[in-house]
């Protein structure tokens, strides 16, 4: 009897589809392989070759800026977490078109391979402080997966040729399905292996343990103790002194950078009378200087958390612009960190009598390694893109006109001082309060102009003054109370500072491009 053609249209179809399935996953474990044979690289030749990293990084810098403000403002501290997880989505994605690709035309996947290699050595060569050694893990790992890949498209093939053939031949069929579960097999165990043993490779280039054994000098000149009164005990207010495993991070980096002691130095230059280069050695032999500061990031929108107070130690920034010796006609500091990032901070403002500093501990520790050390450059006032360069190791002193920074290239201010803002804490959004007394509570800052009055309305209605926290100094944030005698029903709080000036916060809204946002915080709660 003459074949089915419905029947055998279908098993062409299966086998087809099963082919693209199996394509698909070794394009997958290709990819994988690659990824654990660049990070084994990475981790004999140096982490600026990883891969990932590297196209990160390019990602960063050419992610449009409401693009960049809206996955801080929306992932916070995971933003860089989204941005890895994000990467190597699409790089499955782009794996698996390649594998299918390939078991049709295998010159075709290996092309794709090769793409991919390209953009890889092409961003890992074009990121600051980039030798030719950091396009090696990406070379390596797309020769392995090109050779991975051919293995496992031949398998898949003759396993796809032997289903195809008459249902007699059962046992080819099984043959060819076993070498490409055994080779799929070996590729992911080897990128599992290699992966892992580039991670712990990697360690290597870690600062913490040289970090560990610094050792601070005393402070020449030692910050005030902090007044009692300061610190508020109410739940749910943000402390006073922001620990360092808590404070905010927020800047470029995938992975952080890993600076030792020994390699760094900070090097002075541009229109100065005699260009300067210290070690940390020579900064922590300079009379080093206490200052209890807030820091705040530009991308902190109305009521965010991009915001904390701590005790910084540090050389005199102004005591080592003098002794550069500024050149009239300076008007500004271009920093630049050992990833290349670059800030720009007015001179007037470093030399006008507040404490800037070349950072190097911060609340009686080393500085942490994700928040710069071993050093960084702090200017109270300022936003922290402007003022707060981490793993700082240059100092160019220019002008405005001359050059401009990361962050000013991308429209940003070239001048932004904090502005006046203040926080709801207590109670948090959408809280559920019984009728009564509640304690409101939360935090203001103005940096370098102080804090001199807080605010309170319920529903619209008029301001009522909170009681204010003792001050420590004017660059430091204020905790705040005020007591409510709530009512049943659903009410909107909202919050507004005036500094030390008696300017009073503004209600117009803002978003955080390009000089920092603007309104009142506010919180919706439910008494009952």
């Amino acid at each position: 009897m003459p074949g089915n053609p419905a029947g055998g249209l279908l098993r062409i179809r299966g086998v087809m589809m099963k082919r693209s399935l199996a394509g698909a996953l070794a394009g997958l474990l290709a990819a994988a392989t690659a990824l654990g044979v660049a990070e084994l690289v990475a981790g004999i030749s140096g982490p600026l070759g990883s891969p990932v990293v590297a196209v990160g990084g390019a990602v960063i810098d050419l992610t449009p800026v409401p693009v960049k403000d809206f996955a801080i403002a929306r992932f916070g501290g995971n933003d860089k977490i989204a941005l890895e997880t994000g990467i190597l989505a699409l790089l499955a994605i782009f794996a698996a078109v390649i594998g299918a690709l390939a078991i049709r035309w295998l010159a075709a996947g290996l092309a794709g391979l090769a793409a991919f290699g390209a953009l890889g050595v092409s961003a890992a060569l074009t990121r600051p402080m980039a030798g030719p050694a950091d396009a090696a893990p990406t070379v390596a790992g797309v020769l392995v997966a090109a050779l991975v890949l051919t293995l496992l498209v031949r398998a898949a093939r003759a396993a796809a040729a032997a289903q195809g053939e008459h249902r007699r031949l059962t046992a080819s069929e099984g043959l060819g399905r076993r070498r490409f579960l055994a080779a799929s097999a070996v590729a992911a165990v080897a990128a599992a292996v290699s992966g892992g043993a580039g991670e712990m490779l990697l360690r290597r280039f870690s600062a913490a343990g040289a970090r560990a054994r610094i050792r601070l000098p005393a402070a020449a000149v030692r910050a005030p103790a902090v007044p009692t009164g300061a610190s508020l005990d109410v739940p749910g207010l943000s402390s006073f002194v922001t620990s360092n495993a808590s404070f905010y991070r927020v800047d470029t980096d995938l992975e952080v950078p890993q600076v030792l002691p020994e390699q760094w130095t900070l090097r002075i230059t541009g229109m100065v009378d005699r260009d300067i280069e210290l070690t940390l050695g020579d900064l922590l032999r300079l009379p080093l200087i206490e200052h209890d500061m807030t820091l705040v990031c530009v991308s902190n929108e109305v009521g965010g958390s991009y915001a904390g107070n701590a005790r910084w130690l540090g050389a005199s920034l102004p005591a080592l612009l003098r002794r550069a010796g500024n050149r009239r006609g300076a008007d500004q500091v271009l920093s630049t960190s050992v990833d290349g990032m670059t800030i720009s901070t007015p001179v007037g403002t470093i030399m006008d009598g507040r404490q800037a500093l070349i950072a190097v501990g911060m609340n009686g520790q080393p500085l942490p390694v994700e928040h710069g050390f071993p050093a960084r450059m702090l200017v109270p006032g300022l936003y922290g893109y402007v003022s707060a360069t981490k793993w700082v190791t240059r100092l160019e002193v220019t002008t405005f006109a001359r050059q401009r920074a990361y962050w000013t290239q991308r429209g940003y201010a070239a001048q932004a001082p904090i502005r006046t803002e203040s926080r709801i804490d207590v109670p948090r959004p959408l809280a559920q309060l019984k009728a009564g007394r509640v304690i409101v509570a939360g935090v203001a800052w103005a940096p370098h102009r102080g804090i001199s009055a807080v605010e309170v309305n319920v529903d619209g209605g008029p301001w009522r003054s909170a009681t204010l926290a003792a001050a420590d100094g004017i660059d430091t944030w204020r905790q705040w109370t005020w007591p409510w005698d709530a009512a049943p029903g659903l009410h909107t709080l909202q919050v507004r500072a005036a500094d030390g000036t008696g300017a009073v916060q503004t209600p117009r809204r803002a978003a955080v491009f390009p000089s920092g946002a603007t309104g009142w915080d506010s919180v919706v709660v439910t008494v009952t």
